[in-house]
């Protein structure tokens, strides 16, 4: 697969260079995209390479733009969800499929259950934990708790991804919340 994309991104860099010399350009590089993306990829600490984090973030990014319109906005959010998915020993596009199906990205969301943020995380965990005054509509707070919780999920299912999901979902016995965002990870992968 990586050979495969340097193969892709070499074609892609040679053409880039015959458009470039060409008097009229096929299409303009947005500058602004271009420096988002920089940032992003420099401030990545969850890849283990800068090519993997350029390639990500710009796969991810393009999926993710019918959510978010601000370039700067998703590359921020896709790093901040990639750092939280490998930091809990997650795929970050199953985090991704599962952010997709309970917020569609929406990092205010609150479900009519009381579920908060991206993650769609219940409020009763903070008590639990003893940390009452976490506001789990801030991003990597959300993120934290939403992933730990979905990996201790996956572990007590002995791996199996769909018991975790309906777990995680508070639907276990029932796999139609599992299968949707087993469908959205199909996209995301």
């Amino acid at each position: 697969m990586l050979r495969c994309c340097a193969v892709f991104l070499g074609g892609l860099a040679l053409l880039l260079t015959v458009v470039s010399s060409a008097a009229a350009p096929a299409f303009e590089v947005d500058d602004e995209l271009r420096q988002h993306l920089k940032a992003a990829v420099e401030a990545a600490d969850s890849f283990e390479d800068r090519f993997d984090a350029e390639v990500w973030l710009m796969d991810k990014s393009n999926r993710m733009a019918r959510y978010h319109k601000d370039p700067e906005t998703r590359l921020n959010l896709l790093r901040s969800i990639h750092r939280a998915a490998t930091r809990a020993e997650l795929n970050p596009e199953v985090v991704l499929a599962l952010i997709e199906v309970e917020s569609h990205f929406k990092l205010y969301a609150v479900s009519s259950a009381g579920a908060q943020g991206m993650m769609q995380v219940m409020p009763f965990w903070k008590n639990e934990i003893g940390r009452p005054e976490d506001n789990l509509t801030d991003l990597e707070t959300n993120l934290r708790y939403g992933c730990t919780i979905l990996k201790h999920y996956i572990k007590r299912s002995n791996g199996h991804l769909a018991n975790a999901l309906a777990r995680y979902n508070g639907s276990y016995g029932s796999y139609r919340y599992s299968s949707k965002v087993m469908d959205a990870w199909d996209k995301w992968r």
